[in-house]
């Protein structure tokens, strides 16, 4: 009896349970349109938050394998591959989450409110010594995989080609597809080939970076001088300001609303440089995500934000990071999350070269950013594994299972401007494969 007068979400125990059955049974029988906004919201919030309860409450699961962020992505992602979610609310969700833009508006809130929370002092800091934690991960990864492939028996080139650069690259549009063209232009070779395998490679060491995050999360757990707790930066009461050390400021839902009319204003001037204005510098190309980075970080720095408003922001990040971050990864692992690519190049050479670059990633990132004043399982799932996996999708997944989404601005240089790095070093290196 004590179980059932619980609340959960608002609601006791009973009326949660009534509630899941009806939407399970609607699904199981395609009652539910595919059409329809609310229908795919409310599959997606109710496949997601059993999934997520059952990964924090699984022995084992919820201390060494992310726990519910983690079990939400992947459960998803076995509903679909075994069909056991109907495929025509599948496609309805990938279309939702990817076509339609839902993971747009997740990041975008996520970018903005990341960054506007970190005082001025603070993000100069670190942005000024994140670079070279970056060229640090992608070094050692380099070092790492090459190691890996003189034990696998492969040959240098095609390790450097089709493991560290792809993995390494920012993801699947700003990463894998580029660097095929570039293959292409400078070996002669087929780009469908190469991008074939280098897409399988990068989504397994996507996986490895996921199962990394979580390690590196029990690591700062185990040992706290190595963590931060969410905080890139050590001693960061070093750089408190006089409006940090003010008490917050009190909000309602204008403030909140004022919050998202914000994000979508820098999402726009975002967007219209991206595409319009300065679509890219050279052989670069500079993502959206890259421009929200830089002109939210300007707005900070320039101290023209109520601070209503950057707490409006950080209230609507908060509703899709907590309550909803159930909802959140079942979207991303019906849409992004495909086992059977996973599956089809499951062999010991891949996994072990795969899993190399990561661990390069993870040490060469950590270690530098220690060097410029970063705690190390920080800078590391940032500036190592958020380099190491497939981009936006990506950096959501890693993050949720290292519970650090907090730190999704700095996972976006990685996939962005990290990914920008990759391309150019990728079009010197490719010139002497010819």
């Amino acid at each position: 009896m004590e179980l059932l007068k619980r609340r959960y979400y608002g609601m006791p125990i009973w009326m949660i349970a009534i509630c899941l059955v009806l939407i399970y049974g609607a699904i199981y029988l395609g009652l539910l349109p595919d059409q329809d906004m609310l229908s795919i919201i409310t599959i997606m919030f109710a496949g997601g938050l059993v999934l997520y309860e059952i990964g924090e409450h699984l022995p084992i699961w919820k201390d060494f394998l992310g726990g519910g962020a983690v079990m939400a992505f992947f459960g998803a992602a076995v509903l679909e591959y075994f069909q056991i979610l109907p495929a025509k609310y599948a496609e309805a969700i990938t279309f939702y989450y990817d076509d339609f833009g839902f993971q747009t508006v997740f990041i975008t809130l996520l970018i903005v409110s990341a960054v506007l929370a970190v005082n001025r002092k603070q993000l100069v800091k670190a942005f000024s010594g994140y670079i070279p934690a970056i060229i640090g991960g992608i070094a050692t990864a380099m070092l790492f995989g090459i190691l890996g492939g003189l034990i696998c028996g492969i040959n240098v080139k095609d390790i450097v080609a089709y493991y560290v650069l792809p993995t390494m690259g920012g993801g699947n549009g700003a990463g894998a597809i580029p660097l095929s063209e570039m293959w292409e232009a400078s070996t002669g070779l087929s780009k469908d080939a190469y991008y074939s395998k280098a897409f399988a490679i990068l989504n397994i060491a996507n996986n490895f970076a996921i199962i990394g995050a979580v390690l590196l999360n029990s690591l700062g757990e185990k040992f706290p001088v190595l963590s931060g707790n969410g905080e890139l930066l050590k001693n960061p009461e070093n750089y408190v300001l006089l409006e940090d050390s003010q008490e917050k400021p009190k909000i309602g839902q204008y403030e909140m609303a004022g919050g998202l009319l914000l994000a979508g204003a820098v999402f726009v001037v975002s967007r219209v440089f991206s595409k319009n204005i300065l679509p890219a510098i050279g052989p670069v190309s500079l993502h959206m995500y890259a421009y929200m980075v830089v002109f939210t970080a300007i707005l900070n720095i320039a101290n023209i934000v109520p601070a209503e408003i950057k707490e409006g922001v950080k209230r609507l990040s908060n509703f899709f990071t907590k309550p909803l971050m159930c909802y959140c990864m079942f979207g991303i692992g019906i849409a992004f999350t495909d086992l059977a690519d996973f599956l089809a190049v499951l062999n010991w050479q891949t996994l072990l070269i795969s899993a190399m670059v990561v661990l390069g990633a993870i040490i060469g990132s950590g270690a530098v950013g220690m060097l410029f004043g970063f705690n190390f399982v920080e800078s590391a799932i940032t500036a190592g594994l958020c380099m190491a996996n497939r981009g936006g999708s990506g950096d959501l997944q890693v993050l949720g299972a290292g519970k650090r989404m907090n730190l999704m601005s700095y996972a976006q240089i990685s996939s962005r401007i990290g990914g920008a790095i990759i391309l150019l070093l990728g079009s010197v290196l490719f010139g002497f494969m010819a």
